[in-house]
């Protein structure tokens, strides 16, 4: 498909007068526009279920989530796999985002990167892909051949692919196992995909790793159980979520968390369930990460020893 053809490169009809109109007008056009996205999302709610589980799976299985894009894609891939570690406690290479181009083009274009196929394959080559990954493409016009590359070596090497792309019938979305297409409509700004485009991607992508990491057991409730305490902000909020999951004071709450080795989940278990730092560390293990499961698991031995 020509780039002219493409959706997202189309005129928007109630936009054409853009640079007459006062940053008021401005504001609210392009407000009114981003208000649709989470609508054009909604369709593929199915698809990106299946990439959460796929994720989960591999999560189990001891594989990676990484996203490979160029430009704004990239960025938004970068950007996500960057939040997981302080917000989920994993290893920095447990979710990966490649670039085009690399960690210079996060800031600056890199000439050439996007249109090569090879470079996409070299990028998985060197992060020692295995068939254990889920790879997910990123492109807004579903065309970039970096991606393209890139997904075509995953699915040779055994992965699963997935696609986040906002145009249907594809190139990347036919390369992948499980293709989300998000038809955002043409941009304010005509072609410049880092709006709609862009937003519906980065909603997307809150949900592939949010969604993975809650299946596998980074939440208690709806809260952030494996936060790493990395700054003064974090300490307070790590506090406030053993006070919320347990009800004690803030004083207690952080003496037992120094207790748990700084480990906000231990801290909740050892709480809610009256148990030592070890037998907290056990109950997880066998609960496999999971919090509710491993206070279930205490309850029914407690019973049982009755």
């Amino acid at each position: 498909m020509e780039l002219r053809e493409l959706t997202t490169e189309t005129r928007n009809v109630g936009t054409w007068n853009l640079d007459e109109m006062s940053p008021m007008e401005i504001a609210e056009v392009m407000n009114k526009n981003d208000a649709k996205v989470p609508e054009a999302i909604t369709p593929q709610l199915p698809q990106i279920a299946k990439i959460i589980s796929a994720v989960e799976k591999a999560f189990l299985n001891g594989g990676r989530l990484i996203y490979m894009g160029a430009g704004t894609s990239g960025r938004l891939g970068v950007l996500d796999a960057s939040e997981c570690p302080p917000t989920f406690g994993i290893s920095e290479d447990q979710v990966v985002g490649l670039i085009a181009g690399g960690d210079v083009a996060l800031r600056s274009p890199v000439e050439g990167a996007e249109d090569s196929m090879e470079l996409g394959q070299e990028d998985l080559k060197n992060i020692h892909l295995t068939d254990r990954d889920v790879v997910v493409g990123l492109a807004a016009s579903g065309r970039t051949p970096y991606v393209i590359g890139g997904l075509q070596f995953a699915k040779a090497r055994g992965c699963i692919t997935a696609s986040v792309v906002c145009n249907k019938g594809s190139r990347i979305a036919a390369e992948s196992d499980i293709p989300v297409e998000i038809e955002v409509g043409p941009e304010v700004l005509t072609g410049s995909t880092r709006l709609k485009a862009g937003t519906a991607q980065k909603l997307v992508l809150n949900m592939i790793s949010t969604g993975a990491m809650v299946r596998t057991g980074k939440a208690y409730q709806n809260l952030m159980v494996n936060v790493v305490q990395s700054n003064q902000k974090l300490c307070t909020r790590a506090e406030n979520i053993v006070m919320d999951a347990t009800g004690v004071d803030r004083e207690t709450a952080r003496a037992v968390i120094d207790q748990a080795e700084g480990s906000v989940k231990f801290a909740v278990v050892m709480i809610l369930t009256e148990c030592s730092v070890d037998e907290a560390k056990r109950l997880l293990e066998q609960s496999k990460g999971h919090v509710r499961e491993a206070i279930k698991a205490a309850e029914k031995e407690r019973r049982e020893t009755k």
